[in-house]
Order: C-alpha cells, then sequence, then structure tokens
C-alpha cells in the first residue's frame, strides 16, 4: 500500500479523495496551514515551511492546492494570488523532496480544462493543443509548468486538466441549484464536466499504475449550458427557464470572471479511454440522478 500526501486534502475533491484513499488501505498524509488531526500536518508558504515528518517515507504527493478561481472578482491583487496559491506551494514541496532526496514514485497535480483558454468553438480539444492565450490559460500553463518541474528529479508527473466537478457536498452544482434553472449567456457555451468518483478514480489509477502525463479529466459525453441546465432542472426537479441569464448581467455583477460562465469548449477524453480507464458515470443525466 502507498504512502500518500495531499495538498488541498481537505476541500472538495480532497476529502473524497481522502476516503477513498483510505478504503484502498493507503495511508493519507494532508498538508495543512492549521493542523487538526493526527493526519495532518503544518505548512506555511510564506515562511517556506513544511513539517518534514510530512513526507517521511512518502510515495506520491498528490497536488489539490490552490484559490478558488470562482470564488471571488479577478482582481489584479487575486489573480496573484490565484497563480501563487498553485505554483509557489508546488515549488516549495519541490525544493523539499529536492533537498531531502525524496525518492517519489510519482507527482500528481490538478490543472483546469481552460488550459486551452475560455472560448467556445467547434474544436474538440485533446492533450496535444496549445495553452490558450487569456489569463486561465496563463494559470494553467503556470500550475503545469510547477508540476513538470519534478520531472528534473527523475520523478513521474501525471498531470489531469479538470472540468467542472459534480459532487453532492459541494462545490459548482450547488451554485447551479438555483429555484429556477436558465442557461447563461448564449447557452451554447460548452461546459467541462466530470463527476466526482470518477475524478478521485484518475488520482487512483495514478498511483496505483503506470498512468503518467498530461490527461483531460472530463466526462466524454458533451453539453452546451443549455442542455446542462435542462438536464438538472429535470433531474432535480425544478422548472427549466430557456430564456438565459443575460451576458451584460453576468458581466456587470462578476466583472472579468465571467468569462468562466460565458465561455466553454468541448475536451476530448480519448486519452484516458485509451490507458484503459472506464468512466462509472460518462452521462450527465445519471451521474446528476445518482447525486
Amino acid at each position: 500500500m502507498a504512502k500518500i500526501l495531499i495538498t488541498g486534502g481537505t476541500g472538495l475533491v480532497g476529502s473524497k479523495l481522502t476516503e477513498l484513499f483510505i478504503e484502498k488501505k493507503h495511508t493519507v498524509r494532508i498538508l495543512s496551514r492549521s493542523p487538526e488531526n493526527k493526519n495532518e500536518f503544518k505548512w506555511n508558504i510564506s515562511k517556506n515551511y513544511i513539517d518534514e515528518k510530512a513526507l517521511d517515507n512518502i510515495d506520491y504527493i498528490i497536488h489539490l492546492a490552490g484559490a478558488g478561481i470562482a470564488d471571488k472578482r479577478w482582481t489584479d491583487e487575486r489573480k496573484k494570488i490565484i497563480i501563487d496559491s498553485r505554483v509557489d506551494t508546488a515549488n516549495l514541496i519541490f525544493n523539499k523532496v529536492k533537498e531531502l532526496e525524496i525518492p517519489l514514485k510519482g507527482f500528481i497535480s490538478a490543472s483546469g480544462s481552460n488550459y486551452y483558454g475560455a472560448k467556445t468553438t467547434d474544436k474538440i480539444f485533446k492533450e496535444t493543443d496549445a495553452v490558450g492565450d487569456d489569463f486561465l490559460g496563463e494559470v494553467c500553463k503556470k500550475w503545469e509548468d510547477a508540476a513538470n518541474q519534478f520531472k528534473e528529479l527523475n520523478i513521474p508527473v501525471t498531470v489531469l486538466r479538470t472540468g467542472v466537478v459534480l459532487s453532492d457536498k459541494g462545490g459548482a452544482l450547488d451554485r447551479m441549484k438555483t429555484p429556477i434553472i436558465s442557461p447563461l449567456g448564449s447557452g451554447e457555451q460548452y461546459m467541462s464536466w466530470i463527476y466526482i468518483n470518477d475524478l478521485c478514480n484518475l488520482y487512483i489509477k495514478a498511483v496505483e499504475e503506470d498512468f503518467f502525463g498530461t490527461f483531460n479529466a472530463v466526462a466524454p459525453e458533451f453539453h452546451t449550458s443549455k442542455t446542462f441546465s435542462k438536464i438538472l432542472a429535470k433531474s432535480i426537479k425544478r422548472p427549466y427557464l430557456p430564456i438565459a441569464v443575460p451576458s451584460f448581467l453576468l458581466k456587470l455583477f462578476f466583472g472579468e470572471l465571467a468569462i468562466i460562465l460565458l465561455e466553454g469548449s468541448r475536451l476530448s477524453s480519448e486519452k484516458v479511454n485509451k490507458e484503459g480507464f472506464v468512466f462509472t458515470h460518462p452521462k450527465l443525466k445519471s451521474a446528476l440522478e445518482s447525486l
């Protein structure tokens, strides 16, 4: 069984992932700014500090830490926090792993499905496609570069470009459950999504199998804001209003951040399929019903 260290381990994905790893008899440790449990160890990015006991005989590190992309308006200060919370944390771990000469079996990092840019096109993006030229593309590129530096230490790296995570424990789905369900903007923008257990199973695969490289962590079924909203409304038995929330209102309320609501592309899941991964919920209807 593996010894796994998780950053961001108390978040939506980290909590579920910890639960599943423990069920499979792996040992999980969590880096936390304020440790409360025996499996939590302190780190402080501003002081360049990690409790070295967290790294004793560790096999894998899973990097989920990062300030929420959609939590606050994108001021210049907030943009810096979004990037630094992902990059500086990875750099701190890298330097400590290098200093202590820890022979990791793998470094596994989250990334975003907006790696290719927040845009709506007819293109279906594969992992080999170029990074987007907007803020979200910049975030993901720097995030992935910070992860890929572990290759310099001959440590295998896995990066999962993750879509909207569907869970019954909070996250994006909770925000979507408004009294009346409507599409956003044009309604034609695509929404890349993944059921939380499927995402966690990809992380588990990266620990239990030779599953290295960069992958789109998204379900194979494509949906626009319009089709997603219709299925959601039916699933939670709430009225669906086909009149979309106007773009100008979203821009007024959210500022530049509104782009993640108003634009979106399709991502291919072909690469993970070729690795033998089987989605438990490849279709949105079954995913929502299970939640």
